[in-house]
Parts: C-alpha cells; structure tokens; sequence
C-alpha cells in the first residue's frame, strides 16, 4: 500500500515545512500497518474494534493518534506493542511481522507502572539486567539516561518520593534503555496537571530530538496532539477506521508560542471537526428543561 505524505489543502504551507515533509518521506518506513483488524468475541455477538487500518510510520517520525471515545485508540497501540493479537491484516517493524512483546519497542503507560521496591536507578537498570547485561554496564548506561532525562539527582529515591511527571520520565527511560526502534505511549500524561503535562511535552520533545527514535503517541488531547506531532491519524469510532491522515504545518521547534498560530489553530479546527461534526438539530425538537428543586430558601434570586 501506498501512503504518501502530502500537504494539507486546508493551509498553505511555508516553503520550510514543506522541505520537512519531503525530508519526512524521504526516511526509510520503520513501522507499516497495512489491513489491520480486531474483532472481540462476546456473549452477544462479534464486535469490530478495529477495521481495515493503513498507515506507515517513518524514521525519526513523531506521530500522534487521536479519535473520539471507543475508537480503538489503546487496543491499536496495544497490538503495536505485541501485548494483544489482531484478528487481520498485518504489523510489520522493519518489514518483519510484529507477533509478541519485543525489545525492538518500549511502551509507556499512563498509570505508573515503575517497581514500588526498586530505586529509581534500579528501575532503569531492571530492562537491561534482564536482558542479561552485567550489573555494573547496567549501570552505567542507566545513569547516562537519568542524566539525559535530568533526574541523575534522584538515581538514590523510590518512586513514592517523585512527582508524577518525574514518574513518568523514569518510565521513558525504562522504556528506552534498551534502545528500540519505536517508542509507543498510550497517553502518558493524561493523569498529570496542565503544568506538568506541558513541562513532559517539553521534555519528551527534547529527548526525541537527541536519540534516533520513532514515536507512536495516543492523546485524547487536540492541542497536545498538534505540539507534539510530526502528523496525526485520526480514527472515527465503531468501528475504529482511519478518518484522516494529518500533517501538522507549525514549524520546528514547537514552542508554547505557537498555541495561538495560524497553522496551530487551522489545524485544530479541522480535528474539531473530524472529531465533533456539527449535529443536525431538528427544528420540531421541543427545548427540555430540567426540572430544578430548591432545597433551602435564599434571600436574593440569582439569574
């Protein structure tokens, strides 16, 4: 299957993000999707998760998957990791068919899966032990990543002694030790705070640009989707289907700045509308008012 990159009609595009797209496809294609399925079994029935999925994910590309509530997202990336098998179709990384976990791809959750038991260093350190790597280079790799994430400070402490988005960034380390092909994040930030949400898009941002790595990134979150992403897929719902493949025009580096760009906020517009279409409402529907009960009496009414 072709899946060439092409240039949004919606927005004209600078003459550097086009040279950025063309670079883009010009990489060799690390992950490729081509017909994917799920279907579930249940008491009641086949239900359809997923249906006829195509996509290529490039070198070095950052791509972000958003689409509305039970459109697939989680069980997509789930079969990208290999912790849950498809039903057709094929996942290919580097042209060999993906069939079980491997450490050709890290995965990062949104809970925080690291060891309660084991220091943060230990923590890191756990992916490549069990690889067979002698204790001390084990050691030695993981405080180079704890220094690339800035946390070589913390290499000593227990996750219960860290923030949530210091969690989180042990948990990218974890992930990335072992050096894999692809990075697959299922919406690692959805439980942090706008603060520290924005300062782990910062984060995650710089450390892609300084290791060779693919990203795969799930986000329920539009704004977050068009700082991160290098282009978005967006899936609709029942069945999760590709809808649209988006490249993002705002130029690199991203910055907070852009939020209020034109090519920023022309793409969010079009998310807006491939994920919320307008309803049509009907002109006879009657307006329904809730029925309200006042429990105590107030002196003034407010409107």
């Amino acid at each position: 299957m072709n899946n060439p990159i092409s240039l949004p009609s919606y927005l004209t595009q600078s003459e550097a993000v086009r040279s950025r797209f063309e670079r883009l496809k010009a990489r060799e294609v690390i992950l490729e999707v081509k017909q994917l399925g799920k279907v579930y079994k249940t008491t009641k029935g086949d239900v359809t998760a997923l249906r006829d999925i195509n996509f290529r994910t490039h070198r070095r590309e950052f791509v972000c998957v958003i689409g509305p509530s039970g459109c697939g997202k989680s069980t997509l990336i789930r079969i990208l990791a290999g912790l849950e098998s498809h039903t057709s179709g094929d996942v290919l990384l580097d042209g060999k068919p993906v069939t079980g976990p491997g450490r050709d791809r890290g995965m990062v959750f949104q809970g925080y899966t690291l060891f309660p038991w084991l220091t943060v260093k230990k923590n890191v350190m756990f992916g490549l032990e069990m690889n067979n790597m002698g204790a001390s280079e084990a050691a030695r790799e993981a405080e180079l990543w704890l220094e690339l994430i800035g946390l070589e400070k913390f290499a000593n402490a227990y996750p219960h002694e860290l923030s949530g988005g210091m969690k989180q960034r042990v948990a990218i380390a974890r992930a990335l030790v072992n050096q894999p092909r692809i990075l697959l994040m299922d919406e690692p930030f959805g439980a942090l705070d706008a603060q520290s949400r924005a300062r782990m898009q910062a984060h995650l941002l710089e450390i892609w640009r300084n290791i060779d790595i693919t990203v795969v990134f799930i986000t329920h979150d539009l704004d977050e989707a068009i700082f991160l992403a290098d282009r978005i897929l967006v899936l609709k719902a029942h069945p999760g289907e590709v809808q649209e493949l988006i490249e993002v025009p705002a130029p690199r580096p991203r910055s907070a700045g852009q939020f209020t760009s034109p090519e920023f906020l022309a793409t969010k517009a079009r998310l807006e509308a491939l994920i919320h279409p307008p309803q049509p409402v009907a002109e006879e529907e009657e307006e329904v008012k809730p029925h309200m009960i006042r429990f105590v009496n107030v002196a003034d009414n407010v409107e």
